[in-house]
């Protein structure tokens, strides 16, 4: 099927001028009630950037490699997160998922209950979102860090970072420099404030956090089916670029977006999406199913 790239450009485009936009709006306002208005409205636009962001993760954002890698940065700087690191983090999760090193929403018995319910909720409440960027400037800070001991026997995230091989660091690198860069031009251009950006991506952390997991919260332990095909308003649909649709995007992570709806099954139960956003909020329960096995290997490719 192929990549309805100008669709594609349009959106990245189009999203990204408008979070500039958003951020200068926010920046321009008085009123804390106005500024969290905006910052609302930032927290959905990023759910699209992010999806724009996932689908040139997977090579779906534009067909030809280098344009795609360019996209794929682009939309790096708004969210922000280098593009390299969240590209091969992301194969991690569809090699691992219901794995235990991506079982959040479960827990054994052997697991000490509070802290996985911490983890969980901190989840659910934002926190996860800024572990990225400043993950990433530790890690291009000193890559050595994924060995110390604290990373290396924490189950959930031992891979996070592990997987990125030593021809990967100078690009990461140079991502979190760009970033930077970009950040730097913004608040010198357009006057930013520190606290009216900080409100933005404050409520955009949140919307995006506790949406990470839904799709995948209390499915089966399997790998590529442990995911759901979640039913939503035809407006969010869009938003989140049939995102809704993870379940076919598990078993055919090769196919853009825009197709995602056309790999429904009959036979393939559609929860509804704002039960099952709700659902997170009762808290992960004791795991009753074998762990599966890790995959090897996806269409996707990662530098090593």
């Amino acid at each position: 099927m192929p990549i309805p790239t100008r669709l594609n450009f349009a959106l990245t485009a189009v999203v990204c001028a408008a979070g500039i936009s958003l951020l200068w709006l926010a920046s321009s306002l008085e009123s804390w009630w106005a500024i969290a208005g905006v910052g609302v409205a930032f927290s959905y636009l990023m759910l699209t950037n992010y999806a724009l962001l996932h689908e040139a993760a997977h090579l779906n954002l534009h067909g030809d490699g280098r344009i795609n890698y360019a996209l794929g940065v682009i939309t790096g700087l708004l969210f922000p997160v280098p593009f390299t690191m969240l590209r091969i983090a992301h194969q991690g999760h569809h090699l691992r998922n219901r794995t235990d090193f991506e079982m959040f929403d479960q827990y054994y018995s052997s697991d000490i209950k509070v802290v996985r319910f911490a983890q969980w909720y901190s989840i659910l409440c934002g926190l996860f979102y800024p572990v990225l960027p400043v993950g990433a400037v530790l890690f291009c800070l000193c890559p050595g860090l994924v060995n110390l001991p604290i990373f290396v026997k924490a189950r959930s995230s031992r891979h996070l970072l592990g997987d990125i091989g030593r021809g990967a660091i100078w690009r990461i690198r140079a991502e979190v420099l760009a970033i930077i860069g970009f950040f730097a031009l913004l608040f010198w251009l357009l006057e930013l404030r520190w606290e009216c950006v900080l409100v933005c991506y404050a409520c955009a952390a949140l919307n995006w956090s506790t949406r990470q997991y839904v799709s995948h919260a209390f499915t089966r332990r399997h790998v590529v089916e442990g995911a759901w095909n979640l039913k939503h308003t035809w407006l969010m649909s869009w938003l989140l670029l049939h995102g809704e649709y993870d379940l076919n995007h598990h078993r055919h992570p090769e196919t853009s977006w825009y197709y995602l709806p056309d790999w429904t099954r009959p036979e393939d139960p559609r929860p509804s999406y704002i039960a099952q956003y709700w659902r997170q909020w009762l808290g992960p329960r004791r795991a009753t199913e074998p762990a599966p096995e890790s995959l090897t290997d996806l269409p996707l490719t990662v530098d090593s």
